[in-house]
């Protein structure tokens, strides 16, 4: 079935990958020219556009799993020019996982918006795609002045979904969110322009290229500025101590949108996985393996500050954006490493604690309006209800040591539900078995016990830096359940006088899609390991990178001089 479908999509290929970027940009200006009262012809143009976009992303994973060893990666060149001279958008494994898994948090988070939150604010909507845009377009860019282009649409897509629905602590939020990432971009310009300046190009292949020729006299100048382009990443992806924003930010969002949100953490991460991967692998030279240190050190302290934020958090949003923190602070500390067998292992947890950090920010909402209400879920009395537990009052008879009857009443669906989803957010995030995280943090595990992955009698021992991740893991999870439990009973075990919720289905729906999916990541883990360990390979092997995009040639177009042939590298470097 895969080889059929790979088999039809390649003709379409080349245009294919420019979908995930084009349509959710015209779907945001269709949407920017109708009127505000239009909400139901907007609602469905976000949700076809998002669904629309969630089935492209996995179809472009499916061929980017489908294509073997020998071409694991498909490059187009934009303007038809070639690289580093155009603008060169590149589809591995990597870039589609992120695809599917920004599609999938995106879809759900648009379903849980319609049921209610869409309402609170104007021009949601077109934000919400604009939004996308910038993710999908961050993830498929193979150049660093055109990623900072994506981020920049995605961070002003952010600062309005983020005061969407106004309110004093939206604002007050809004504002440190908006000052630290033009912070953050400042030093991205800063760094970048600088590596421009000692290479003369911002293709990131070409990049790679260039960094194991830079001159003696230019390295710690060329480290200067990775370390500054690092920096911005570094923000983008809450590391300790440049996190502060992060929690109150991400709490005082709406709820589809802190789900959302949850993705743009991970953004950072990618774009740190791919660039120093990329940049300072193997063939760097006297670069090789640059600011490892800094990572692991960085994201341990990551770790344990999140860990201590959830331990002493009391409002289940600030659960989940502390729980974000500490699912970044593992994937940088395993990222520094620079070990194939480690990435694989963090490329499996990232999406499942993706999923996880998701629906606990979707579930923050039901059950905290579920706390201090009781009644209901849902201020919106005309909207039908997920799940009625006023439609199940039935009683059972048992009786007690002394055979009189005692009555009880059956836990409402509603209660039912919440409950098992939490449950399941729990597991995931705490890396508990037998869910997805689990598997992924077992996986890290393994990679840090035995190094190279050649087994215990071949394999390199373990150092202290292994030990240190390896305990945090453990000690970190354990944390993450204690104040998860914590929470749990709080708001199930002691709410026995409170009122049964009303959910509805557009509230529930998104919720149980993605812990379904962190189910699917368990019962399909074999073949979704193999994924990760292939994706993993070519990361550490940039040669294969920058051969694909260096390799790629423009269509048959005019050349510089009117003649029908392919574009003249030296023609284009003269005419510049």
């Amino acid at each position: 079935m895969m080889t059929t479908l790979n088999q039809f999509m390649a003709p379409l290929m080349p245009h294919l990958m420019l979908a995930p970027i084009l349509l959710p940009m015209l779907t945001a200006a269709l949407m920017l020219m109708l009127r505000e009262e239009q909400q139901r012809l907007k609602i469905g143009l976000n949700i076809g556009s998002t669904l629309l976009g969630l089935l492209v992303s996995i179809a472009l994973l499916c061929w980017a799993n489908g294509q073997g060893a020998a071409r694991t990666m498909d490059v187009y060149l934009a303007g038809n020019w070639p690289a580093p001279y155009g603008i060169v958008l590149v589809l591995d494994r990597l870039s589609a996982l992120m695809l599917v898994l920004s599609s999938s948090v995106g879809f759900a988070s648009v379903l849980f918006a319609i049921a209610r939150w869409h309402r609170a604010g104007v021009h949601f909507h077109p934000l919400f795609q604009l939004q996308l845009m910038g993710l999908c377009g961050a993830f498929l860019t193979a150049d660093l002045f055109n990623l900072f282009v994506f981020f920049e649409i995605m961070l002003a897509a952010s600062y309005g979904l983020l005061l969407h629905g106004s309110g004093r602590a939206r604002v007050q939020s809004g504002l440190h969110f908006i000052a630290i990432n033009l912070a953050a971009s400042s030093l991205f310009l800063i760094g970048a322009s600088m590596l421009y300046g000692l290479t003369g190009t911002l293709n990131m292949a070409d990049l790679a290229r260039s960094i194991g020729a830079i001159k003696e006299a230019d390295r710690n100048l060329l480290h200067a500025a990775s370390g500054i382009l690092a920096l911005a990443f570094l923000i983008k992806a809450a590391v300790w101590p440049l996190n502060f924003w992060l929690v109150p930010a991400y709490s005082a969002a709406s709820a589809p949108v802190g789900a959302l949100f949850a993705i743009m953490t991970k953004v950072g991460i990618y774009a740190i996985l791919r660039l120093w991967t990329l940049l300072f692998g193997v063939e760097a030279g006297a670069s090789a393996q640059f600011g490892s240190l800094w990572l692991v050190i960085g994201g341990m302290l990551t770790m344990v500050f999140g860990a201590l934020g959830m331990l002493g958090s009391q409002r289940l949003s600030y659960l989940a954006g502390y729980g974000a923190i500490l699912s970044s602070g593992s994937l940088l500390s395993a990222i520094g490493f620079g070990q194939a067998p480690l990435t694989a292992g963090l490329l499996y947890y990232l999406p499942s604690s993706t999923l996880a950090i998701s629906a606990l920010f979707l579930l923050a909402d039901l059950m905290d309006r579920w706390r201090n209400d009781g009644a209901t879920a849902s201020p919106f009395e005309e909207d039908a209800p997920f799940l009625n537990a006023e439609l199940v009052p039935t009683r059972g008879l048992n009786l007690d040591e002394d055979e009189e009857v005692l009555t009880g009443r059956v836990i409402p669906a509603a209660v039912a539900f919440l409950g098992l989803a939490f449950m399941a957010c729990t597991l995931v995030i705490a890396g508990l078995p037998p869910l997805s995280g689990f598997v992924g943090k077992f996986a890290m595990l393994s990679a840090l016990l035995n190094p190279l992955g050649l087994g215990a009698s071949g394999g390199q021992q373990p150092g202290s830096a292994n030990w240190a991740l390896l305990i945090l893991l453990i000690g970190t999870g354990l944390l993450a359940l204690i104040a998860l439990t914590r929470i749990g009973i709080l708001h199930f075990w002691a709410a026995s006088d409170r009122a049964a919720p009303k959910l509805r289905w557009l509230e529930g729906l998104p919720v149980a899609a993605l812990l379904a999916t962190c189910v699917g990541l368990t019962v399909q883990a074999g073949p979704v390991m193999d994924y990760m360990q292939a994706t993993a390979r070519v990361l550490h092997t940039p040669a294969m990178y920058v051969q694909a995009v260096m390799s790629a040639q423009p269509v048959l177009r005019m050349d510089l001089v009117g003649r029908t042939g392919a574009i003249n590298p030296a023609d284009v470097k003269d005419a510049r």
